[in-house]
């Protein structure tokens, strides 16, 4: 029964979600896969940071962080002076990186998990970042030392949309993608077809964290865009970095547009779009009204569509409904069980 050692850098609410995840499913792992786990180190960005080659117990650290305290008492290391000594140390199998995103560079996220391959570890991520600046050399990286470097939750959470392409979808030529993939504007405008403005939908938004204090990377198009490149460059096999997607928020839709649209029988939707151009391929995120004979129409609140035009299927499309961190996290355990199955 092989035994696998897990690190997980970041214990938000997704590395949180993962934590309790991973005791809820111990036994099944055990009985259906013959695999057991064990967490060798935790590291946080407030929290303090836990390394244990014995084990980390994921009960007590999640108590430290719900009551406050730091995670450095249940280390029987030396705290790492960063992230990266982090890595080197926690003599884990597989990394979960799970630090914000940076939209420009996939910095400081992408460096992370080059040390946990240069360290031998699968590289495992629910991070966009890396995924659209790094993702063929990750993926080289990765290959070239018999390991994997996997990202499910990137985009739609835990839906499995890259595992998809890539397990079940063998010489597909993929022509187009179209989505609603930011759950955030998709509530803004949900709850704004309601009769709520667009500072009070952002505001509910953000009371129940959807939103970040600072919406901009949702309302402004940021983070659609990053996923739209993120599929772009997997599923098309085209590089595509954020800056080269034609980009429009939200914020210009008044709550007249949206009744207007309304009552013409339309809905307005974050739309992001990719289309194939030869060798190339041109990316948009675009408010857009859509009808009532469109997948996308029925797409409400949190929920999220992702359509996939391609040479052999036709269109197919994903729908995931209300996503959250468990969700997200689900995608993380479902790379860990196929990166280590696969090796």
């Amino acid at each position: 029964m092989p035994h696998v050692k897990l690190a997980l850098l970041g214990f938000g609410n997704v590395g949180q979600a993962l934590a309790r995840l991973l005791m809820r499913k111990e036994a099944s792992l055990r009985e259906a896969y013959d695999l057991t786990f064990s967490v060798t180190g935790i590291a946080t960005g407030r929290h303090g940071t836990a390394i244990d080659p014995a084990g980390i117990d994921l009960s007590l650290a999640l108590e430290n962080i719900a009551s406050g305290a730091a995670l450095d008492d249940l280390s029987t290391r030396a705290k790492p002076a960063d992230a990266f000594e982090f890595i080197r140390q926690c003599g884990a199998d597989v990394l979960f990186e799970n630090s914000p995103v940076n939209y420009a560079s996939g910095q400081p996220a992408l460096d992370h998990l080059k040390t946990a391959l240069e360290c031998g570890m699968h590289a495992i991520t629910a991070n966009k970042g890396p995924v659209v600046h790094a993702y063929r050399e990750l993926t080289a990286l990765a290959n070239s030392k018999g390991l994997r470097f996997y990202f499910e939750s990137a985009v739609m959470d835990g839906a499995p949309v890259f595992s998809l392409y890539r397990e079940t979808m063998p010489a597909a030529q993929v022509s187009s993608l179209r989505g609603v993939l930011n759950s955030t504007t998709n509530l803004i405008l949900t709850r704004m077809e309601n009769g709520e403005s667009f500072e009070q939908a952002v505001a509910y938004a953000q009371a129940i964290g959807i939103a970040e204090t600072d919406p901009s990377g949702d309302v402004d198009g940021w983070d659609a865009a990053v996923k739209i490149s993120a599929l772009t460059t997997v599923l098309m096999g085209v590089p595509l970095k954020p800056a080269q997607v034609d980009r429009k928020g939200i914020r210009e839709i008044t709550p007249s547009q949206i009744a207007i649209a309304k009552a013409q029988g339309g809905r307005w939707k974050l739309v992001c779009t990719a289309l194939r151009q030869g060798d190339g391929a041109q990316a948009s995120v675009q408010p857009e009204i859509v009808w009532a004979d469109s997948p996308l129409y029925r797409v409400d609140g949190t929920t999220s569509i992702l359509q996939i035009e391609s040479d052999v299927l036709g269109l197919l499309s994903i729908i995931e409904e209300d996503p959250g961190p468990d969700t997200t996290a689900y995608g993380l355990l479902a790379d860990f069980l196929n990166a280590v199955r696969v090796h």
